[in-house]
């Protein structure tokens, strides 16, 4: 993993991929308390306290690099607020393969707002980090995460049964992945 610093925020047409901010806590709260956001994650829908607790980790990791966690917010540009979050999770130093992962206000989803965060995302990995593989996961019935995982050129590699319990319930979950060689031949 590279130690150079990362450069953002990371700006696309709509969007601005950049850190949590304290004062992005009420716009958070707004999709992490929403049962249908919150549908298959394996967290919430969130209290007012989660949510203050979740802020207050992110800007904790915020202050150290290289991060095991990059938890970006999205801020979409014509609304000027945080309407969901993007990260890429440290999952093996050795073989420079993180993990992806995403979540979306739901009145824009169907809108191509994290296929956008995630092309972006996607060419910070493997262009200025140097990462071989991204993965991405979801529960199999997200039929809204896959798709997008399949826009951006990740490849289902598995179907996992019953391997996580969510909520009380064992869930099938789908991997996805892409390699940077991949990358360079169809940037999504």
């Amino acid at each position: 993993m590279p130690t150079a610093e990362l450069r953002l925020p990371i700006e696309t047409e709509r969007l601005r991929l950049r850190d949590f901010r304290l004062e992005d806590a009420a716009a958070v709260h707004i999709y992490g308390s929403d049962p249908e956001v919150t549908r298959y994650m394996p967290w919430g829908p969130n209290t007012p306290e989660e949510t203050a607790a979740f802020i207050a980790r992110v800007l904790e990791q915020q202050a150290t690099w290289p991060r095991l966690d990059l938890g970006l917010a999205i801020e979409h540009k014509a609304l000027g607020v945080v309407v969901g979050s993007i990260a890429l999770h440290l999952r093996d130093i050795p073989n420079r393969t993180l993990e992806m992962g995403y979540c979306l206000r739901r009145d824009l989803w169907g809108q191509g707002v994290v296929t956008e965060a995630g092309r972006a995302l996607l060419r910070v990995g493997f262009e200025d980090l140097g990462l071989h593989r991204i993965t991405a996961t979801c529960d199999v019935r997200n039929v809204g995460s896959y798709r997008v995982m399949e826009k951006l050129g990740l490849r289902r590699e598995g179907h996992m049964i019953r391997d996580r319990q969510v909520r009380g319930a064992w869930r099938d979950t789908y991997l996805y992945a892409i390699l940077a060689e991949a990358w360079a031949e169809n940037p999504a």
